[in-house]
Order: structure tokens, then C-alpha cells, then sequence
């Protein structure tokens, strides 16, 4: 069942993103798949967040985060957050970004994105959390043509799902 149920997910194709958020002391962003609008009105979105990852423990602690729709061309972006783990490297260090609200991380070259304050915590019995998210700002400015899975599969995780 699982081959057959990951085979189905793959198909599936979701549009990555690039999630970015900062606490108090630190600041961090991940690459992520899993994601959904969960309500129109008012808007939200999840964000699912490996506890594998680094940005897991800043997510746990933050308020603001910037869920940024990964533009084609910038594939070195999903494989700067996707294929690097913060626990030994400062991502936003290697890249551009200005301050949002509340000081989160906006990158450069993604000008499809928005910043939503997390609204609940989903801590289900699973490999990811989930970060419920209202939306207080967003932009969409670029070409709506977005990485999707199949077009990242190349990528060595920073984290695999069971560590």
C-alpha cells in the first residue's frame, strides 16, 4: 500500500514552496510540499512541517511566517532550502532577502508569496506538523510559473523523514 499510495502523491504534482519564518533568537526556512488553502473566508493555509528539520523548532516558537511560490528558473532557491539543513548552515545567509512583518524572511526572486500569522499548531501522531496560517499580507507579481514536485525530485534532503 504505501508504494502505491506514494506513486498517487507524486502524481499528484503539488506546487513547492519555500517557507520562511523567525522567532525571537533565529531565524530559518524549508522547503515544502505539503501544503493546502484551508479556508476561504477567512483565508488560511497549512504549511506541514517536518520535525526532521531544522525549521521545525523556529516554527514551534514563531508567529509570522512567508509561504513564497517557487518561480521555475530558481531552482537553486528548492535546493538551497530543500537540500541543506539549517542545524549546519544559515540558508538566508546565502541568499537574498529583505524584512517583512514581524521580521520574517521575504526572498529575493520569489515575488509570489504571502505572509500569514499562525492561527493554530496541528501535532498529529506523524513525521510533520502542521501550521495553520491567516493570511495579513500577500503579492503576486511574477510569471505563475511555479516549481512542482516532479521538477525537484533531483534534490538530496537536508533531513531525511525518520531522523
Amino acid at each position: 500500500m504505501p508504494d502505491a499510495f506514494d506513486q498517487l502523491m507524486r502524481n499528484n504534482d503539488p506546487v513547492m514552496v519555500i517557507v520562511t519564518t523567525i522567532d525571537r533568537e533565529e531565524r530559518s526556512g524549508c522547503l515544502v510540499g505539503f501544503h493546502s488553502q484551508s479556508s476561504i473566508d477567512p483565508p488560511r493555509h497549512v504549511v506541514w512541517i517536518s520535525r526532521a528539520n531544522h525549521t521545525f523548532g523556529v516554527a514551534e516558537r514563531a508567529s509570522t511566517f512567508a509561504v513564497h511560490a517557487i518561480p521555475r528558473e530558481r531552482h537553486d532557491l528548492a535546493e538551497l532550502f530543500g537540500g541543506s539543513t539549517g542545524d549546519e548552515l544559515d540558508k538566508l545567509a546565502q541568499c537574498d532577502w529583505t524584512a517583512g512583518p514581524d521580521g520574517v524572511p521575504l526572498l529575493g526572486g520569489c515575488p509570489d508569496r504571502f505572509v500569514g500569522r499562525k492561527v493554530d499548531w496541528i501535532d498529529g501522531d506523524g513525521d510533520h506538523c502542521g501550521v495553520v496560517l491567516e493570511i495579513v499580507e500577500a503579492a503576486a507579481e511574477g510569471a505563475g510559473r511555479y516549481l512542482h514536485l516532479q521538477e525537484v525530485l533531483d534534490l538530496e534532503p537536508g533531513h531525511e523523514a525518520d531522523e
